[in-house]
């Protein structure tokens, strides 16, 4: 990887700023109590940090995808459940800067500029339809210059604060992928209502919530794109938030390797530092290699994204999404087991890192799914 820009450099050293004296010492709070991070996006928002990729012509700072990675993978070795927040905003934003007509972006990516604090999400996970999406079951059926909207949709991030979600639906069953369309629902719309909060092992301070469609009445023109698109839609909106996901799962895995390594120093045993005895060394030695093994692949992929090659972006995102977030899942878990007893208790980090890990071999498309994908990509003729 090349080195750091001036503007990167800048950027970065804010993060880390905020981050020390802004956002570790909420993290623990905000997991304890399963809160929203109302402070960090406050926080966010005033430093042009809440829709960091949202372009200039709405008011956004435009910020290359690689940055992205780079401040979502800071945020992360300190509480990953911030750092959703925003990964959550680009989530509901990408559908329609994806595929959106101007009038739609204008009317809508216009509200995200600036200082804006409205929050975006992303719906299109079902109680039947999770890597199976064309088992969705929501619908939305024509009517004159309308869509009328009905369905279920659950675990959606940020879904029962956000202002703008981009759903998907069915407007025509019979034709699988090609019957899914993208549409634009806005906070308040008769008939959107929000079932349970979701209580969750890891992440807690990020809110998943179940939603509600009935008879939701949307206007034509807050269909996002074309009728029929929003398979292909989403699928390029999943190739970046797994990129997304490899970012966050990397500060993860160096929030736990960093404090893992401060008792490994500390801690003595037998007369001497734990950091002195071989199979410490050899387990820090492994934690430290693969996580930057998964931080050179996810900044790979994102400099594929940048260069506007979005198919090689999507590979590589995918590749970077189940290498970090397994290199997380254990590293953290090693982690625990350098610190024992310690590791173990609320009172320190790597145990709310260990469970925050687990979410991301889940979201945004299964690791296994993941691995599918990548296979096939790499198969095909």
């Amino acid at each position: 990887m090349s080195a750091l820009s001036e503007e990167q450099a800048l950027i970065l050293e804010t993060v880390r700023r905020m981050v020390e004296r802004e956002i570790a010492p909420r993290a623990a709070e905000l997991d304890e109590k399963a809160a929203f991070p109302e402070h960090a996006m406050q926080l966010f928002a005033a430093n042009g940090l809440l829709n960091p990729l949202l372009p200039q012509d709405y008011g956004g700072v435009g910020m290359p995808v690689l940055t992205f990675c780079m401040v979502l993978e800071e945020i992360s070795t300190a509480c990953a459940a911030t750092a959703l927040l925003l990964i959550a905003q680009a989530d509901g934003m990408l559908p329609i800067l994806e595929d959106g007509s101007e009038a739609l972006k204008e009317k809508f990516l216009s509200r995200l500029g600036g200082e804006s604090t409205q929050l975006t999400a992303l719906a299109a996970t079902e109680p039947g339809a999770g890597s199976d999406l064309l088992a969705m079951k929501t619908r939305a059926r024509k009517t004159g210059d309308a869509y009328v909207l009905n369905g279920q949709k659950c675990f959606i991030t940020n879904g029962s604060v956000a202002d703008l979600i981009s759903v998907y639906a069915c407007t025509d069953p019979d034709k699988g992928a090609r019957g899914i369309s993208a549409f634009v629902v806005e906070k308040g719309a008769p008939g959107l209502s929000y079932g349970k909060q979701e209580n969750k092992m890891g992440m807690r301070g990020s809110i998943n919530s179940e939603i509600f469609f009935e008879d939701v009445e949307l206007p034509a023109e807050n269909l996002i794109g074309r009728e029929g698109g929003g398979f292909g839609n989403l699928m390029r909106t999943l190739g970046k938030n797994r990129l997304f996901c490899a970012a966050q799962a990397t500060g993860i895995a160096r929030g736990a390797y960093t404090e893992a390594v401060k008792y490994a120093r500390e801690r003595v045993q037998f007369g001497k530092p734990i950091a002195a005895l071989s199979p410490i060394q050899f387990m820090v030695a492994d934690m430290a290699a693969a996580i930057e093994s998964s931080r050179l692949l996810t900044h790979k992929a994102a400099e594929r994204f940048d260069a506007g090659d979005a198919e090689g972006g999507a590979l590589y995102g995918g590749m970077a999404k189940f290498t970090a977030s397994d290199t997380a899942m254990w590293v953290t878990t090693d982690a625990v087991q350098i610190m024992g007893g310690y590791g173990y208790m609320k009172d320190f980090a790597v145990e709310r890192m260990m469970r925050d890990a687990k979410l991301t071999q889940i979201y945004t498309g299964t690791n296994q799914i993941a691995r599918m994908v990548t296979g096939r990509a790499l198969l095909k003729d």
